[in-house]
């Protein structure tokens, strides 16, 4: 299994069919999350929303079983579910029952079930709340704006506005850690680091526990401008240095020194998912900005 390429990986995930109620987002993340465990992150996904009733999703989970039989030999399926409606829900899980050619996974009832046996309360039961239009949603679209406004430096005045403020070289994942900070309600700036520039002066004035230095290694670095160069057909000087491994290690070790100057806290993004990284930030960032959790009426 571990000799085979990317292609032959993704021709071994099957098909993911979502069904929900809602959009099906959380079994969306989910499916994907499984499939990147067998290093497939782009996985087939074939989505059924909205559903009303358990007739709909039962015609359709036997049209795509014939439809696998008469195309592919097989008529297994594999199905990731969301149901907070019980009136499908159930008489779905007694015709799952009948069918085991279906394989399929009830990604949210267990989750729902044990926070209920926790806490004592009743779950809502309303499809689509985690997409709840209020405070906090207006709080993200803010967040994202703040953050695009703020993207590789600009309006620097700002800085002192963010919740968190990124500081590294040249792809060192500021911007895609940034909007996906943004994407949880924080507002994220980002300032550019290079040997040639000064940083701005309003930097010096954020907080130290609002402002995190992106770090990663030469070998890492060097190979993803090399990319970047070829990609964009830069030319020239300039662009030869900003590949050169003993220029980004002097890039490097000057964002270091800074970063130090400034007693930000460092994080190491080589080799990790920006959701790694983001973790990471948030770790240390709500020991010192703690958030009250929202409860939804």
């Amino acid at each position: 299994m571990h000799n085979l390429t990317p292609a032959e990986r993704a021709a071994r995930v099957p098909t993911i069919h979502i069904v929900s109620d809602s959009i099906g987002e959380t079994a969306q993340v989910v499916a994907r999350a499984a499939a990147a465990q067998f290093g497939v992150t782009t996985p087939h996904l074939e989505i059924f929303s909205k559903v009303k009733s358990f007739e709909e999703v039962r015609d359709y989970l036997l049209e795509h079983s014939r439809f696998h039989e008469e195309t592919l030999g097989s008529d297994r399926l594999l199905v990731m579910y969301t149901l907070v409606n019980a009136d499908i829900r159930v008489p779905l899980e007694a015709f799952l029952a009948e069918h085991p050619n279906i394989v399929a996974v009830d990604v949210l009832t267990r989750a729902v079930n044990a926070v209920a046996d926790m806490s004592g309360m009743e779950p809502v039961g309303k499809p689509g709340m985690l997409r709840v239009v209020d405070k906090n949603y207006f709080r993200r679209i803010s967040a994202i704006e703040f953050t695009i406004a703020h993207d590789d430096g600009r309006n620097p005045q700002d800085l002192t506005q963010a919740d968190i403020v990124l500081l590294g070289v040249s792809r060192s994942s500021k911007t895609p850690l940034s909007i996906y900070l943004a994407q949880q309600g924080y507002k994220v700036a980002n300032v550019p680091l290079d040997p040639a520039s000064e940083p701005p002066k309003e930097i010096f004035d954020v907080e130290r526990t609002r402002l995190f230095g992106l770090m990663t290694t030469p070998d890492v670095l060097a190979p993803i401008r090399q990319r970047r160069m070829k990609k964009s057909g830069r030319v020239g000087l300039i662009s030869q240095r900003y590949a050169d491994p003993e220029y980004i290690y002097q890039d490097l070790e000057q964002a270091r020194a800074l970063m130090r100057k400034l007693g930000c806290i460092v994080i190491h993004t080589e080799q990790r998912a920006v959701e790694e990284s983001a973790q990471e930030v948030l770790r240390y960032y709500e020991r010192s900005h703690p958030t009250a959790t929202e409860i939804v009426d």
